[in-house]
């Protein structure tokens, strides 16, 4: 069974990523959504020297998420939120796919605006949900067909660089069907990375409906329940996760869950009875993977979630 966790700056250091490995982490995720893998040659250095093998870059791909901020925005219940020219900026494509009265969920559901009037070049919205929104987190809007490319210039780019950089895997965000892994596999055919694993993350109900067409084409397929939570009300996603794990083990085909397995230990050293109760599920479930983002990127206990999810999981085998 394989371990990945997340490298951000809770973990970006020799040491503590030696001691994620010697906790049985075999492999770790480098999200280029918050920069390319030319950014990052001081992590990717980091990670050849503790040795870690297995290294999965996480496109941007037809994701959705807002640009960058100069300071984190404090958004509270009824206030107003521009999104779009003038405001928070947003991706193009969303502006023109969305109506009045259409719900956006920010950073994985965590904050929630409705559109009240779309502009030509924004969207004027109310906020029904408050928190902080931090640059570059996640947009979804639940129903809405926002017309988004297979792949992105920059994730052409990083393609290009994978190879010699020493991925070893590729995570498409929000997977709608085969043509868009058929792309990336001719991308990166193109780029000499024949040899490089393609993870199809299933994070909306377009994934959802189109796995047993892209299921053959694919090496593994990660259940992203994160995005996947906000495409359906959150008490429908365990059937839905169910769905999709007996789907792939009829199949045979590995599959990963991911996110908030261990998400309390973003700020405690011991997670709860029921995170560990989900990880050992999902391992009685068929999973062949398991990963923790937040919590190893930037959660204060990256070592100690490790070494939870991997005694839990290994438990179950």
């Amino acid at each position: 069974m394989e371990f990945y966790g997340t490298i951000g700056p809770a973990c970006a250091d020799l040491e503590t990523l030696r001691q994620m490995a010697a906790a049985g982490m075999t492999g770790i995720r480098m999200n280029l959504s918050h920069g390319s893998l030319a950014d990052h040659a001081d992590w990717l250095d980091l990670i050849r020297q503790a040795g870690i093998r297995q290294l999965l870059i996480d496109l941007q791909g037809p994701e959705l998420r807002i640009g960058v901020l100069a300071e984190p925005i404090r958004l509270s219940i009824g206030e107003g939120l521009r999104l779009g020219a003038g405001g928070v900026p947003c991706p193009a494509p969303l502006i023109q796919a969305v109506q009045p009265g259409q719900k956006l969920l920010l950073d994985d559901g965590k904050l929630l605006a409705k559109v009240d009037a779309a502009e030509a070049d924004a969207l004027r919205c109310t906020v029904l949900r408050g928190g902080l929104l931090q640059s570059r987190k996640s947009i979804a809007a639940p129903g809405a067909v926002v017309d988004s490319p297979t792949l992105t210039a920059e994730d052409l780019e990083n393609l290009k660089a994978a190879k010699k950089c020493g991925v070893t895997g590729v995570m498409l965000p929000f997977v709608r069907g085969a043509a868009d892994i058929r792309a990336l596999r001719a991308a990166l055919a193109e780029a000499g990375g024949e040899t490089i694993r393609i993870f199809a993350k299933v994070e909306n109900l377009a994934g959802v409906n189109a796995l047993p067409e892209f299921l053959p084409l694919v090496d593994q397929v990660v259940i992203a329940r994160g995005d996947l939570g906000n495409a359906m009300p959150l008490w429908q996603l365990p059937a839905c996760q169910k769905k999709l794990s007996a789907a792939c083990h009829a199949a045979k085909v590995p599959f990963m869950v991911v996110t908030q397995l261990l998400d309390s230990m973003c700020e405690r050293a011991v997670p709860t009875r029921a995170e560990v109760s989900d990880i050992y599920n999902a391992v009685l479930d068929g999973a062949a993977s398991l990963m923790l983002t937040g919590e190893t990127a930037a959660g204060r206990y990256p070592v100690q979630a490790m070494e939870y999810l991997v005694q839990t999981a290994r438990t179950a085998l």
